[in-house]
């Protein structure tokens, strides 16, 4: 059919409520009569609680209750745990001795973990409550550094998790180790992708409130998947799904920190139901740094064996992920395996991870898990490869690209990449960045001793996503012909009711503006699997097409019988119903819709007009790009400047150019961030030392350029739009693009690698020491 709205440029619909303050946060949710928890926290990284005292903060004026792991035990089941299947990242919930529940009973593993709970009349009341509970607490040895986990003697964190390993994961194929044998020369490299903290602009909250007329809860979460969280809080305090609601309004970005179910989710939810009042708990900046789950984390050890022409033979990979103190989505570093070879032709590898457990916060979910640090290593690595044989690094990629011919490609590491033009996309990479007059550039800087180095760096990615098992969609036309639709899928900025509209609006022939789409609350979205790993429009969006589809087919067999026509020769162009060939006699939706719930249809056919479809991919998608960064970096002090940016993704189809360039912008300056600012360190005691933004640094607007974005199009099989996703796609390929652009200026230094973050002293330092200082 003829799409007018495929691929336009239209204002999003989320915008005017966002920008005018009329859009309603958790924080904007207050019920009468409703009160605030507050959480006394571990100060240690590793203790055994001993004892708690409540008396002096229950006579702290506002204080209603002080709630102990203890009291709340028999209200609530332990907090469901994960673990990925060796087979590759299928997840089951496991029975095992590292569960914890939502306020600790007896042993702390983190600094930040809770156990107990604070009620006030009011948020400050709360809190001073807090600062007055006296806990006996038992300090244990804590480790922090998962090298030193592994260790013998060091302290365990689990009784069953020896070495405090909590899995370990090998991909073997091919024969690499007679690939490393005949190799014409070894490359190795140790890289570090740091521990990071997600920083949305809005923090985690949850609010909980009797349903008086069903005997359950209303909960309100900034989260990503209602339906998962109201699955996770039915298992945690022994309720039946149906009686849980959970509402999503607006979420403040999530980036993966705001999936899953938290400790204090659980806690909120238990205790409104106990003492049937409305709850609210609003995480504060420093709650956030210790208590929600950090991403990456990972030191990683990389070889390839490389012939004289720059080939790669084989590849060798380990991986050590340091998880933190309790398993939450523990199969992250086995998709940086799966996406182990990325967009290289290499088939004799040996990828492994050892996920191990410390005294730190949980490492889970971060925009990209575990895909942009397979990127950053193998990017990083083919950078190193070209330094060691002198050879150009656009050079080693093209030689070692997987050709266009063949795809669909079976990797090495199981995956099935559905099609990828890499050598265009890095071509088209080079050509707008005007790559060559770069490179005269840096030449011509280097001979004039410029204060000012140059440094060009590029990254070329692949990665997966997609993610099933399915997504929903419900679509209904009203009786005035307007359209609500409801979708499993849950945003937290990226767009959905302007992306999902513009789909709606060409199938079913109503303007744009009549498209209401809905999310965010189970009680009326179909079961749904939310929002992450860039599955948004690849399975949500396949599911409203799917559902426009089954609606479209249903208005032309009632458009068929008002026309007196028959069903296949109804076509819908430019918003009308006509039969094929004679445009002059249609019909608008809103008169089909008329008759659709009113009187005078075909016998047999029932009233209404609306669909219902769940959408299961037959597998993932491979979205890949090529980025190039253009760096600055002076001489004297090391300090970095971003001078300009080019980005070339292919996401397949593009619905909404403008949320697909929002989405590349925003990726963009994670990456950056990553490379040059951000990092959550911890001392070798276990206490966080980046505990605020005080410590942590995160990029402001003079850091960030203005972007230059392009785009290939390849289109997926694999669903019905041939989309690819695009939220996850520019922090995968920057992070390393910049890293090689500031390695790459320093290069007259004899500076062959640097960990992240590109800190002015770091990058000075490797100056001033040469290559020593990198290596």
């Amino acid at each position: 059919m003829a799409s007018k709205l495929l691929g336009a440029h239209v204002k999003r619909k989320e915008d005017p409520r966002l920008i005018t303050g009329t859009s309603q946060y958790v924080g904007d949710v207050a019920m009468p009569g409703m009160q605030h928890v507050a959480f006394v926290r571990s100060p240690h990284a590793h203790a055994r609680v001993r004892g708690i005292k409540a008396g002096a903060a229950l006579k702290v004026p506002g204080v209603v209750a002080v709630v102990t792991g203890q009291d709340l035990r028999p209200h609530v089941s332990p907090i469901p745990v994960a673990q990925a299947s060796a087979e590759g990242g299928e997840v089951s919930e496991v029975k095992v001795g590292r569960q914890h529940y939502p306020l600790s009973v007896d042993r702390v593993r983190y600094v930040g973990e809770p156990v107990a709970a604070v009620i006030g009349l009011s948020p400050e009341a709360a809190m001073d409550g807090v600062g007055a509970v006296e806990v006996d607490w038992e300090p244990l040895p804590a480790v922090a550094d998962p090298f030193a986990a592994m260790a013998d003697g060091a302290p365990q964190l689990f009784d069953d998790a020896p070495k405090n390993i909590e899995h370990s994961t090998t991909i073997k194929a091919g024969d690499p180790d007679a690939a490393f044998a005949k190799a014409h020369r070894v490359v190795k490299q140790r890289m570090n992708s740091q521990r990071l903290s997600g920083i949305p602009m809005e923090t985690r909250a949850v609010m909980a409130a009797p349903d008086f007329a069903s005997g359950g809860l209303t909960v309100w979460a900034t989260h990503q998947a209602p339906h998962v969280l109201r699955g996770g809080l039915a298992d945690a305090l022994r309720m039946p799904q149906n009686q849980i609601r959970v509402i999503a309004p607006e979420v403040g970005g999530g980036f993966g920190v705001k999936f899953g179910t938290y400790p204090e989710d659980v806690t909120v939810a238990a205790l409104a139901r106990l003492r049937r009042v409305p709850l609210r708990w609003i995480e504060s900046r420093v709650e956030h740094m210790t208590g929600t789950t950090h991403g990456r984390a990972q030191m990683t050890d990389l070889e390839a064996a490389v012939g004289a022409d720059g080939r790669i033979a084989g590849l060798r990979m380990h991986v050590v992920a340091d998880i933190g103190a309790y398993p939450i989505f523990t199969f992250i570093p086995d998709l940086t395996l799966m996406m182990g070879v990325g967009v290289y032709h290499v088939k004799d590898v040996e990828l492994k991870n050892t996920c191990v457990f410390t005294n730190t916060t949980s490492v889970a979910a971060y925009r990209g898990a575990g895909r942009p640090e397979a990127a950053y290593y193998l990017e990083r690595l083919v950078d190193c490869i070209a330094t060691e044989l002198g050879k150009p690094p656009e050079e080693i990629r093209r030689v070692n690209f997987i050709p266009p011919s063949a795809f669909p490609y079976a990797a090495p590491t199981g995956q099935n990449y559905d099609s990828g033009e890499y050598a265009r996309a890095l071509a088209k990479s080079l050509e707008v960045s005007k790559y060559t007059a770069l490179r005269a550039e840096q030449r011509q800087r280097i001979e004039k001793q410029d204060r000012t180095l140059l440094g060009i760096g590029m990254a070329c990615y692949v990665e997966m996503c997609g993610f099933g098992p399915y997504e929903s969609a419900m679509i209904r036309v009203e009786p005035s012909g307007t359209v609500t639709a409801f979708t499993g899928a849950s945003a937290h900025g990226q767009g959905h009711e302007t992306t999902f509209a513009q789909l709606i609006a060409d199938y079913l022939g109503v303007d744009f503006d009549q498209v209401v789409v809905r999310h965010g609350d189970t009680s009326s979205a179909p079961m749904g699997f939310g929002t992450g790993g860039s599955r948004s429009l690849v399975v949500g969006g396949s599911a409203i097409v799917k559902a426009s589809e089954k609606v479209q087919e249903r208005a032309r067999r009632i458009a068929a019988s008002m026309l007196e026509a028959a069903f296949e020769d109804i076509v819908v162009t430019d918003g009308r119903y006509h039969v094929k060939g004679a445009p002059a006699k249609s019909l608008a939706l809103a008169q089909i819709a008329e008759k659709a719930y009113g009187e005078g249809l075909p016998p047999g056919m029932e009233p209404g007009l609306e669909a219902t479809e769940y959408f299961r991919p037959p597998q993932l998608v491979y979205p890949f790009g090529a980025h190039v960064a253009v760096v600055e970096v002076d001489r004297d002090t090391g300090r970095i400047r971003l001078r300009d940016y080019v980005s070339v993704d292919d996401c397949g189809t593009r619905v909404s150019p403008t949320l697909v360039d929002g989405q590349v912008h925003g990726g963009i300056a994670q990456g950056v961030a990553q490379s040059m600012l951000e990092e959550v360190v911890y001392d070798r005691d276990g206490q966080l030392v980046t505990g605020s933004l005080m410590d942590y640094a995160i990029p402001r607007a003079e850091d960030l350029p203005f972007f230059v974005t392009d785009q290939t199009v390849t289109v997926s099989p694999f669903n019905p739009l041939g989309a690819k996703g695009i939220g996850e796609a520019a922090t995968i390929g920057s992070t390393p693009a910049l890293v090689n652009a500031v390695v790459d200026a320093l290069k007259p230094f004899g500076v062959r690698h640097l960990d992240m973050p590109l800190r002015p002293e770091r990058v000075w330092r490797a100056m001033q020491n040469g290559g020593h200082a990198a290596r």
